[in-house]
């Protein structure tokens, strides 16, 4: 009987279909486990063999806990709202609903384009997910309980003094008997406060444009990153290198009314989080960092445009003082406050326009123009680059008094902290460098040295160890922590500072001005957003003419004929009905691409729950994600907003836990291995890889799949690839082959180099894929693909299924006793394997398959009470041909459920040894003798040998060196 792979895996995958098995319960005696890939984003270009390295190690342990009689939840979904579907809607006018269907279905779209689907593909890897749970974030059932915690997060704000969120409406009870002004909550900067009487005085749009200022999810101004080739605004993570992930398009900086998130409310709680969960210090560390928790003070330095520079020879000010105001600084050094020498503003922020002199007014103008075109992350990263502007106002040092001139520099940002810095050039590398550098120009003073016995002529001294404090009045002689409490006392004694802990991280823009989104449940009356009650729900997303902004700007929304919201009757109903009395405007922007994703874990656990995104019994069955498998690009994104509606909903009763993933693990990213042509510059002549030395050549990337495992070019279909290579000539080896270059690189649709699992699977069958991706080294690693290493797996699994099966005469197994070295092959291996998946060290388990293979192949074992156990242990790796084995060996259930062989220490315990005998120094044999026998005996055995009889031919030895253990050695 032979090993015939796709025979063998289309009928467990429809085994496995058929009779559910891999579907959890929610109520079950058996400990639950919870496993969870990142599910993807349905493209149409499908899975390469890098996608599913994650689902497969997740695949592993999934089945692997099963075995250990765990009910395992290990569900799949995609994430199928987003920019691609809607960009690709663009270009080919397709409905963004119809390609998402077609990727992840799979069948022919309407440019005739044959898509596999991933559906298709990953059931063709033999994953173990429980599709019945499947969910699609662009689907109505499941975008109903995505604008549900909308609404939540709009009927809720934050209490400071309990450090969680409450509902709105013990804030407005609150308003009502006390007024604002004992109110600890996170809000907006700069609320008015108000009295009970004022509140209970003012109108109905009053209290809720207050109450904008207080909810967890706003309407707010902000600074947000546009990209009008996109015709929406990107989070930060979505540009690179100051143009659009998708598509390179610039992006600019411009002020937006978008809908906000009030994340940083929790950001000390998602600082503490990080230390009760186990992820990598990596990640913990980026999230800290995109946290930024820093501690100082809030200086307030007074501000006004002078008409003229101050005279630095004498006390007399020049200025006039038309208009007072006050820059607000944050600042980690305190201490430091007298060094200060100049302040920079970003160049965005509000106060400019106003202090900026006539005088400079172009220069500052021109500047900021210069630097919208430049994104967040682009002005962060550029430590280099040193730019900035004189405003020509000057603010008043706080406690000398002295001016100290104001500019604008774009390495200040607008959302950081508050937008400016006092710059203390002796203590800060890139404020040293900033006033080097406009030096001797008109509002530039000089350096001021404030650490005594310190150099600074050549560098910034950033450290604040060792510092004693100089030159600043009240301050001199204190170490850096004395003078920072000092010196805080002091500000707020004078009442310009207080003490403030701040973070980096800021609240979270949810808005995109496109149409492949969640519909907000939001319409508009004055001008104020309202909540659609949740009764109503979904909103369903409309259909338009065109996926472009309207012609007068607005999103795509503003196409739509039939979307405006009629509050007698409940329903959307046509815009041309907008009369601002019952029937009003919906919100035209929709939710961004994270929204469904930062809650979708829940879902899968309550999945068809038609009336709440997870039933409370669910929810405290299954509490949180046992396991986490996914990219670490998301480390700063999803992983953070989805621990911040977590905690949201937690504080709401309906989350069960603190932190939604327990374990955290961020797969390697697979590596293609790309084609490299060469071409003669100036000539559509081609030379091979081995005759370029010398020559003028430029390299092309060509599909990997016209070339074989020897590098060698297939010229024909090359030629035949591109138009302008039909006429190709090439310049061959001294073989007559072209060989082709070969570099390491991120697998790629446009390098050409992508390999897709399907190929892999019907050439060598999905197990041999499943074994080779763990095999290839440490799950966490980059690692590069080489087909030529799929054959050594796959002759694996034919050696192994040889131990079962003769081609000739089917199943040989036996039911013999089993020999020591049976079973000790077979321990060592229950040992490694279940200490490397429970260590995710998967590539070394493949490696001991492969040596317990050889090992009870060279013994020719063939026994049940050895095979049988064998099959379950290769089975999360390789589970259809395990299922097969096992059915083949007369079980008519599943493999997927059987208990884990059970690891016996006793049989890796050596009872013997054997000895080599050697006679003056040189061995002759070796004997197999206990362990546990004395020197004394083992002499007396080897002396009655008759092979040492032969050795001695009737002499005696002089001596006999025995070393129990160890050696034997007759000398004389």
């Amino acid at each position: 009987m032979k090993y015939n792979p796709n025979e063998i895996e289309e009928k467990w995958q429809k085994y496995w279909a058929e009779n559910q098995t891999f579907a959890a319960q929610n109520n079950s005696e058996k400990p639950k486990h919870y496993v969870l890939d990142m599910f993807p984003y349905p493209s149409g270009a499908g899975l390469h063999v890098g996608h599913p390295l994650g689902y497969i190690a997740s695949d592993v342990y999934s089945r692997f806990k099963r075995h250990q009689g765990f009910n395992v939840l290990h569900p799949m979904g995609y994430d199928s709202f987003g920019l691609p579907a809607e960009q690709y809607a663009i270009q080919t006018g397709q409905r963004p609903e119809d390609t998402t269907r077609v990727n992840i279905d799979g069948g022919v779209d309407k440019e005739g384009k044959q898509i596999a689907g991933y559906r298709k593909q990953l059931d063709k890897i033999g994953f173990s997910f429980d599709w019945s749970r499947e969910v699609r974030t662009s689907n109505p059932d499941y975008y109903k309980h995505t604008q549900w915690i909308f609404i939540q997060l709009f009927n809720s704000w934050y209490c400071k003094k309990q450090g969680k969120a409450f509902d709105i409406t013990e804030l407005v009870k609150v308003f009502g008997e006390e007024g604002n002004v004992l109110v600890e909550a996170v809000c907006d900067d700069n609320v008015a406060i108000f009295t009970a009487a004022e509140w209970n005085s003012y109108s109905d749009d009053q209290k809720e444009k207050i109450l904008l200022q207080y909810r967890m999810t706003y309407l707010a101004e902000t600074e947000v990153n546009w990209c009008p080739g996109l015709g929406t605004v990107l989070a930060n993570d979505e540009i690179v290198n100051g143009v659009s992930e998708r598509g390179g398009f610039p992006v600019i900086r411009k002020k937006m009314t978008q809908w906000s998130m009030r994340i940083s409310a929790y950001a000390e709680r998602l600082l503490q989080g990080l230390n009760d969960i186990d992820w990598s210090e990596s990640i913990k560390e980026s999230q800290r960092n995109w946290i930024g928790k820093s501690v100082g003070a809030l200086v307030k330095f007074q501000v006004s445009s002078f008409k003229s520079q101050v005279d630095a020879q004498s006390d007399e000010t020049l200025n006039v003082k038309p208009e007072t105001n006050f820059i607000e600084v944050f600042t980690t050094r305190p201490d430091t406050i007298f060094g200060v020498t100049f302040m920079t503003l970003a160049p965005e922020h509000p106060l400019v326009a106003e202090i900026t002199t006539p005088e400079q007014k172009a220069a500052v103008e021109g500047y900021i123009e210069k630097t919208a075109k430049r994104s967040e992350r682009e002005r962060m990263a550029d430590v280099k680059t040193i730019s900035g502007v004189f405003t020509g106002a000057y603010a008043e040092h706080p406690f000398t008094k002295e001016a100290i001139p104001v500019w604008i520099g774009d390495y200040v940002l607008a959302g950081y902290g508050t937008g400016a810095v006092m710059a203390v050039p002796c203590g800060d590398e890139r404020d040293y460098a900033f006033a080097n550098f406009f030096k001797g120009q008109n509002g530039m003073q000089e350096i001021k040295n404030i650490f005594a016995n310190v150099d600074i002529s050549e560098a910034a001294y950033g450290s604040k160890d060792n510092v004693e404090i100089a030159n600043s009045d009240f301050l001199n002689g204190l170490n850096y922590k004395e003078a920072t409490q000092k010196a805080i006392a002091k500000l707020e004694e004078i009442g310009q500072g207080t003490g403030k802990t701040n973070y980096r991280l800021r609240d979270a823009v949810f808005s995109r001005q496109r149409y492949w989104g969640e519909p907000f449940p939001v319409y508009y009356v004055n001008g104020l957003p309202k909540m659609i009650s949740a009764e109503h729900l979904p909103i369903i997303l409309p259909e338009v003419e065109k996926y472009l902004p309207t012609e007068d700007g607005l999103p795509p929304l503003g196409n739509a004929t039939i979307w405006a919201w009629d509050t007698k009757n409940n329903e959307v109903v046509n815009t041309d009905l907008v009369d601002n009395f019952e029937i009003f405007p919906l919100e035209l922007n929709t939710m961004p691409g994270w929204a469904g994703s930062s809650w979708y874990w829940m879902r899968y656990m309550d999945a068809h729950n038609e009336d709440k995104f997870a039933s409370k019994e669910a929810l405290a069955y299954w509490e949180s994600v046992d396991l986490y498998i996914g990219g670490s690009e998301h480390a700063t994104g999803h992983l953070l907003y989805s621990r911040f509606w977590n905690k949201f909903l937690k504080d709401k009763g309906f989350a069960p836990t603190e932190e939604p993933f327990k374990k955290l693990i961020n797969q390697g990213m697979i590596l293609g291995t790309t084609a490299y042509v060469y071409r003669l510059e100036g000539t559509n002549t081609f030379v091979s890889k081995n005759k370029i030395e010398g020559q003028n050549v430029q390299p092309i990337r060509v599909d990997v799949h016209f070339v074989n495992s020897s590098d060698e070019l297939n010229i024909e279909k090359f030629k035949k690839w591109r138009e302008d290579f039909n006429t190709a000539e090439f310049i061959f080896d001294e073989n007559g082959k072209y060989i082709v270059g070969r570099e390491v690189e991120k697998m790629s649709k446009s390098y050409y180099n992508v390999v897709t699992p399907d190929d892999i699977c019907n050439e060598y069958g999905a197990d041999t894929l499943r074994l080779y991706e763990m095999f290839l080294g440490p799950l966490e690693q980059a690692k590069p693909w080489n087909t030529a290493g799929i054959s050594g797996v796959f002759g694996f699994l034919k050696k192994l299924w040889r131990l079962y099966f003769d081609e000739n005469n089917g199943l040989i197994v036996n039911n013999d006793q089993p020999t020591k070295d049976n079973l000790k092959s077979l321990h060592k291996t229950i040992k490694k394997v279940a200490e490397d998946i429970e260590s995710f060290s998967f590539n070394t388990s493949v490696s001991q398959f492969m040596i317990c293979v050889n090992e009870l192949s060279t013994q020719n074992c063939h026994s049940r009470a050895i095979l049988e156990p064998l099959a379950i242990l290769v089975s999360p790796y390789a589970p259809h041909i395990a299922e097969e084995l096992w059915a083949q060996l007369g079980h008519s259930t599943s493999i997927s459920d059987v208990a884990f062989p059970v690891f016996e220490a006793k049989h890796l315990v050596e009872t013997n040894k054997e000895y080599p005998v050697s006679f003056n120094g040189k061995m002759r044999f070796t004997i197999e003798l206990p362990l546990d026998l004395t020197a004394a005996q083992i002499e007396e055995i080897i002396m009655k040998d008759e092979r040492t009889q032969k050795q001695l031919d009737g002499r005696t030895p002089n001596k006999v060196i025995i070393v129990p253990g160890k050696i034997i050695n007759l000398v004389g």
